[in-house]
């Protein structure tokens, strides 16, 4: 039987639909002006610019506006700091995304919390990333948090499960570790100094491949009948997984690309729907 294939583009064109809708209804309690994402570009790297271009083509197919702000590869930490202050203080911004990685002479996380933690609809605070893993409400961090959508949507059954993620990036694994323990899985973080790994992904019923290594998680210490979700996306279309050697025995995966990439851009722009509607809950 083949396995069952975690569709992110298909879902996310399903949650759009939706989301139109919102949206419409907050244009028709807002005199017409739409949720605004601001989108923050530092430098001239071209991986980044292609996905703040997706992002903006995301808000156009809801009915969203997308305020993109670029800056200099130059840019000091104080600049960025100073132009996150201006949307902070800006009412018709609803959201905002600092597009990761920074150049290296930006202090990142500095900036990333400098984000009001009512706009921090990509989930990249650490007062967000506590409240969430203290089960609290706040903005997940938008990869993780669609990942969560995926598995939900597709019925994977979660609590009391052994989810091994590898990676530990504070936007990516670490928050989704979280998630899932906030789910009732039994959660092991492993990354890429991890001794002997193969032994804990052979554990494994949901495989979460967020290392960053092109094919770093090979396809034979993965378990007949697990989840594989991959997070990764790299050159010639490849993922952190060796996809292609888990077809044969998983239980589901997610594909590369159309998995879980569409639905990270779907959780970003839900969440600042999310963000405009509170406008209006008072």
């Amino acid at each position: 039987m083949p396995p069952k294939v975690l569709d992110g583009k298909a879902l996310a064109s399903e949650y759009e639909a939706s989301l139109s809708i919102r949206v419409a209804a907050i244009k028709a309690k807002m005199a017409g002006r739409s949720p605004v994402l601001a989108t923050v570009l530092v430098g001239d790297d071209p991986a980044s610019a292609t996905y703040v271009k997706m992002k903006g083509s995301a808000c156009e197919r809801v009915g969203m506006t997308s305020l993109r702000v670029v800056l200099p590869q130059q840019t000091t930490t104080a600049e960025l700091l100073a132009e996150i202050d201006q949307l902070n203080a800006d009412p018709d911004v609803h959201g905002i995304l600092l597009q990761h990685p920074v150049p290296k002479q930006i202090n990142e996380r500095v900036c990333f919390d400098r984000i009001s933690p009512d706009k921090d609809v990509d989930g990249v605070t650490t007062w967000g990333f506590g409240r969430m893993a203290m089960g609290e409400r706040a903005y997940g961090s938008a990869t993780p948090a669609g990942i969560m959508h995926l598995l939900e949507h597709y019925s994977i059954e979660i609590g009391g499960k052994h989810a091994v993620v590898i990676g530990r990036s504070p936007i990516l694994g670490k928050p989704m570790a979280a998630m899932l323990l906030n789910h009732n899985a039994t959660v092991t973080i492993c990354h890429s100094r991890t001794q002997d790994l193969a032994k804990f992904v052979r554990q494994a019923d949901i495989v979460v491949g967020a290392v960053g290594i092109p094919e770093f998680i090979r396809g034979d210490w993965v378990k007949s009948g697990a989840v594989v979700v991959d997070a990764g996306y790299h050159p010639g279309g490849v993922g952190d997984i060796e996809l292609n050697a888990v077809l044969d025995h998983c239980y589901a995966f997610t594909p590369v690309p159309g998995g879980v990439g569409p639905m990270t851009i779907n959780t970003l722009i839900a969440q600042t729907v999310e963000a405009a509607e509170k406008i209006f809950e008072n």
